[in-house]
């Protein structure tokens, strides 16, 4: 009989919010791991991600809390802290006590997203998601979602060949490159055809290469191209666990800017690249919504089977559960977990 256990939240970056979501100057209040977090840019445009609760005497940052040129102030008592978590001044103008200091989580904003760093002991982070080359694509399209999921899960579907046709219909679907690992990151890719609006005819299949780079357990990047016709986008999958089971789904893309449309069809040559880019950008959303939305129904309700009865055809599942062993400190099967620490 197969072990059913109950996995961790695993040890990883994990997507807070989108650059474009946090001006200077705001405010958010977001969950990670079971705590409350919240997040905030000072006026010189740094991002912040602190724990909730004001040192002091409680209140939440997030419930009145404001930016004050480069401190975060608690709107109870008006103290006021600085970037690293050091009080800088109470709301009366007295030494700032020693101890009234914040805990302050590993950020990185990189890719047009914010990430934070979650280690169930509070190890430092040990390695870093790949900033890209920005010039030329789109800004991020995103759109998420609440689900009954792990982030394991979402990343091992990526690597779940057999439901490709099943789930989502895609066929013709062939390895170009077998699973590699390397530490935090493994890559893999694949092509498949499936019918798609505006850029084929109606009805006629379009051929899709996938490049996954999948950086631990909280960001997937899945390079999509349709060479027949000179598309190419960016599509990131990025799941946050709030709570245990829980997770916060974005799904985000970013497209190759079109020079015109010529680029995709001698006829289209007319039209200008911006809006035809942006259309696309926002069919490619669409579908990668869509997909996943496909998904949804049977991850909330599936179970993890360890081992699985894999057959051939499933894809590199085993190897996969290899690799994701590491941003664990427990065993996977045990049920204790330990208390979440920035």
């Amino acid at each position: 009989m197969p072990i059913m256990p109950r996995l961790p939240i695993p040890n990883s970056w994990y997507a807070l919010a989108f650059s474009d979501e946090l001006r200077p100057g705001m405010v958010l209040r977001r969950r990670l791991a079971g705590q409350d977090v919240v997040l905030y840019r000072t006026q010189s445009g740094a991002a912040s991600a602190i724990d909730a609760f004001c040192p002091h005497l409680g209140a939440h940052f997030g419930y009145g809390g404001t930016v004050e040129g480069e401190d975060i102030r608690c709107p109870f008592h008006g103290f006021r802290f600085a970037l690293d978590g050091h009080c800088t001044a109470t709301g009366y103008g007295t030494k700032p006590p020693p101890k009234a200091r914040l805990r302050v989580w590993p950020l990185r904003e990189v890719n047009g997203t914010i990430f934070a760093w979650y280690d169930s002991r509070g190890c430092p982070p040990d390695w870093e998601i790949p900033a890209l080359d920005t010039n030329g694509w789109t800004a991020l399209l995103h759109r998420s979602f609440e689900l009954k999921d792990h982030p394991q899960e979402t990343v091992e579907n990526s690597v779940d060949i057999g439901h490709f046709a099943i789930v989502h219909g895609y066929s013709s679907i062939e390895v170009l490159e077998d699973f590699a690992m390397q530490g935090a990151h493994f890559r893999t890719a694949y092509s498949a055809m499936r019918p798609m609006p505006l850029l084929g005819a109606l009805g006629a299949k379009v051929q899709f290469t996938f490049q996954l780079n999948i950086y631990g357990m909280g960001c997937s990047l899945v390079e999509v191209k349709v060479r027949d016709f000179g598309v190419e986008a960016r599509l990131f999958v990025l799941a946050t666990p709030t709570e245990d089971e829980r997770i916060l789904l974005h799904l985000a893309l970013s497209a190759k800017k079109l020079r015109s449309g010529g680029q995709i069809h001698p006829l289209l040559t007319p039209l200008p690249g911006a809006p035809l880019t942006a259309l696309i950008a926002r069919i490619i959303h669409s579908s990668l919504v869509h997909d996943a939305q496909q998904d949804f129904v049977i991850w909330e309700n599936k179970r993890y089977i360890q081992p699985p009865a894999l057959a051939e055809g499933d894809g590199p599942i085993g190897k996969f559960r290899q690799w994701a062993r590491q941003f664990y400190h427990d065993d996977l099967n045990s049920e204790k977990q330990p208390a979440a620490q920035p």
